[in-house]
C-alpha cells in the first residue's frame, strides 16, 4: 500500500476510526476507562491490510488517526471542546527547547489530543513516564491506539478525564509539562468552572475574569499542580497578552509559573490549521523569577528553530506593562552593549488637566498658596528651547495641583483654595470628562519630576533634555523615569544620544507632516547601555 495512500477514501466514520484504534491496540495502554469501553461497543470489521499501513506511518512518526480525525469532526464542533491539533513542526521546536532546559522524569500533557506531543516527548526522554489528559472519550482512543503503534505503554498513560480536577504529585522527580491547552470561549464554560477559577486565582493572591477562555483555567492547573523544578511549555492563542481577562495569565507567567520566554507565532503561519490566529508559545519554570526573559516574533513555523532566538527585555518591564504584544514587534536584536529605552526607563506622557485654562495658574488662581502650584512644562517649544538641559524653571507658567484631601492644609490655605475651586466651578472644571473621572476632580495629580523630559510630536525629531530643575509636565511631553537609579552622567549622556540619534522614521508620521512617538515607541529606541554610556559619557 502507497505511503500516499487516500485513507479518508476508505474510512468514513469516526466509528471505523475506533475500530482501527482498538485493533492497533489501545485498550493496551493504561487508564482505559468505562465511557471508553462504552465508546467501542459494536464497532464495525476494518480491513487487516489498512491497520498494518497505518501502524507504519505512526512508527514513522506521522499521525494518520488525528489528521482523519480532524477532517471527519468538523472544526465547528471540535472547537466546542478546544480540539486543535498542532503541527508537528511546532511540537519538535517546543520540545527542542525542553530538551535544552531539563531532564524530566514525566511528562504531562493536559490535553493530549491524538498524544503528538507525549509521544515526542517520550522520545526525547527515554527515561521518562508520562501521562496524558483527555475530555474526549474518541480522542483519547486514539492517542492510545498512537502510543501502542509506537511500544510506549509500558510508560505512558491516558487518562479521561479534567486537568482542572488535579493530578497525583510526582515525588522528589522533575515534571515537564507540554501541550497545546484546549481554547473555549467563555461563554460555553460552566458556571461552577467559573468559580473554579474565580477560587483557584484568589488561593494564589491573584483576581481572575469571568470572560477568560479555557486555556487561562489550563495554565491555572498548571501553576497550581507545578512545583519548584518543574518546567514547561504551552502553545495558545495568543489574546492573552494584551485582553483584560488575560492579566491573570500574565501575573501567573511572572509569578508562579516562572516564565521564561515568550514566543508569538503570526496567523500567517497557520499556526492552528483551523483557524487564521496569532499564537503564543509560553516556556516557564515554576517559581523561577529571571532578571530577563526571552522574547522573539515569527512569521514562519521555519523560524521557530529551537526557539533559542529572538532578544530579551528585563523582567521589571513586563510588571508594569499591561499589555505586551508590543513588546514582541522589535526590528531585531540592539548591537552588542545597546539596548533599548524601555530596557532603562519607564517612559510616561505627562497628565492630562482637563482643562488647561483653569489648572494652568493666572489671574483667576490669584491668592493660591505656593505650595499648590508647580513650575510645568506645558509647550513643546520650552524644550527645544532649552537646548540638552532644562536648568531653570523659573519661566516656566505654573500647574495648580491641590491634595484629594482638602482637610490636609492649613487653615489659612484652606480658605485660598475653596475661593479658587469655586471660580474654577463657574469656569466649567468640574465637569470635564478628565475631572469627572479623577478621584476628587480638583486634583490633576502631576507626576513626579521626571529626569528626562522629550517632545513628542512635531514635524522634526523629538528633543530630549536633563531636567535638572525638577519641572513637571503635562501631557504635550513624555517623562523618562529610571527603572533603576542612574548616575548623573549616564544621564546626560542617554539625552544627548537620543537627541542626536533619534530619527523621525522611528515614529509614526500624520497628514501634514507630524511625526508622533508613543510611550512604547519611545521605549523601543536603541542606545548604548549603562557600561558604553558611563565609559563614553
Amino acid at each position: 500500500m502507497s505511503e500516499t495512500f487516500p485513507l479518508q477514501a476508505v474510512i468514513t466514520t469516526e466509528r471505523q476510526l475506533l475500530a482501527i484504534a482498538l485493533a492497533l491496540g489501545a485498550r493496551e495502554v493504561p487508564g482505559w476507562s468505562p465511557l471508553e469501553t462504552e465508546a467501542v461497543r459494536k464497532l464495525p470489521c476494518v480491513s487487516n491490510v489498512i491497520v498494518q499501513w497505518v501502524r507504519e506511518q505512526i512508527q514513522k512518526g506521522e499521525d494518520p488517526l488525528g489528521q482523519l480525525f480532524c477532517e471527519l469532526r468538523p472544526p465547528e464542533i471540535r472547537r466546542e471542546k478546544g480540539a486543535t491539533y498542532t503541527p508537528q513542526r511546532i511540537v519538535d521546536a517546543m520540545l527542542d527547547w525542553a530538551e535544552d532546559n531539563g531532564k524530566p522524569s514525566r511528562i504531562i500533557d493536559p490535553g493530549v489530543g491524538s498524544g503528538r506531543y507525549l509521544i515526542s516527548a517520550a522520545k526525547r526522554f527515554p527515561t521518562a513516564t508520562g501521562l496524558g489528559i483527555e475530555i474526549d472519550p474518541t480522542a483519547a482512543i486514539i492517542a492510545r491506539a498512537n502510543i501502542a503503534a509506537n511500544r510506549l505503554q509500558g510508560r505512558l498513560k491516558i487518562s479521561l478525564g479534567d486537568f482542572r480536577n488535579g493530578i497525583t504529585p510526582n515525588g522528589s522527580g522533575t515534571t515537564l509539562f507540554v501541550g497545546n491547552p484546549p481554547y473555549v470561549r467563555h461563554h460555553l464554560i460552566d458556571a461552577k468552572w467559573k468559580n473554579w477559577l474565580t477560587r483557584k486565582a484568589i488561593s494564589l493572591g491573584l483576581s481572575s475574569s469571568q470572560l477568560a477562555g479555557l486555556h487561562v483555567y489550563f495554565l491555572l492547573a498548571t501553576a497550581l499542580s507545578g512545583k519548584t523544578g518543574d518546567y514547561g511549555c504551552f502553545i495558545t492563542a495568543a489574546e492573552w497578552l494584551d485582553v483584560n481577562y488575560g492579566k491573570l495569565v500574565r501575573e501567573l507567567f511572572l509569578e508562579t509559573l516562572g516564565g521564561q520566554k515568550l514566543i508569538v507565532i503570526e496567523p500567517t503561519a497557520l499556526p492552528f490549521p483551523d483557524a487564521a490566529t496569532t499564537a503564543a508559545i509560553t516556556c516557564f519554570k515554576i517559581l523561577t523569577k529571571p532578571k530577563k526573559i526571552g522574547i522573539q516574533r515569527v512569521k514562519t513555523i521555519s523560524q521557530l528553530g529551537r526557539l533559542d532566538g529572538g532578544t530579551s527585555v528585563i523582567r521589571e518591564r513586563l510588571v508594569t506593562e499591561a499589555r505586551w504584544s508590543h513588546l514582541t514587534r522589535r526590528s531585531g536584536k540592539p548591537p552588542a552593549g545597546y539596548v533599548e529605552v524601555g530596557e532603562l526607563f519607564r517612559v510616561h506622557r505627562g497628565q492630562v488637566t482637563g482643562a488647561n485654562r483653569v489648572w494652568i495658574a493666572g489671574d483667576h488662581s490669584d491668592g493660591l498658596p505656593q505650595s499648590c502650584l508647580f513650575p510645568t512644562v506645558t509647550r513643546a517649544k520650552e524644550l527645544f528651547s532649552a537646548g540638552s538641559v532644562l536648568e531653570d524653571s523659573s519661566t516656566l507658567k505654573q500647574i495648580i495641583d491641590l491634595p484629594t484631601d482638602l482637610d490636609s492644609l492649613p487653615d489659612d490655605e484652606r480658605e485660598a483654595v475653596e475661593r479658587f475651586l469655586k471660580k474654577a466651578k463657574q469656569l466649567g472644571a468640574d465637569k470635564s470628562y478628565v475631572a469627572q473621572n479623577r478621584r476628587a476632580w480638583w486634583a490633576v495629580g502631576l507626576r513626579t519630576p521626571a529626569p528626562i523630559l522629550a517632545t513628542y510630536m512635531a514635524r522634526r525629531p523629538p528633543a530630549f533634555v536633563v531636567n535638572k530643575a525638577e519641572a513637571r509636565h503635562i501631557n504635550i511631553a513624555h517623562g523618562l523615569y529610571p527603572r533603576e537609579k542612574l548616575s548623573t552622567k549616564v544621564l546626560d549622556s542617554v539625552a544627548k544620544h537620543l537627541s542626536t540619534m533619534t530619527s523621525l522614521t522611528s515614529g509614526r508620521t500624520y497628514a501634514g507632516g507630524l511625526t508622533k512617538f508613543e510611550p512604547r515607541e519611545m521605549e523601543r529606541l536603541v542606545i548604548p547601555g549603562p557600561e558604553l554610556l558611563s565609559h563614553n559619557g
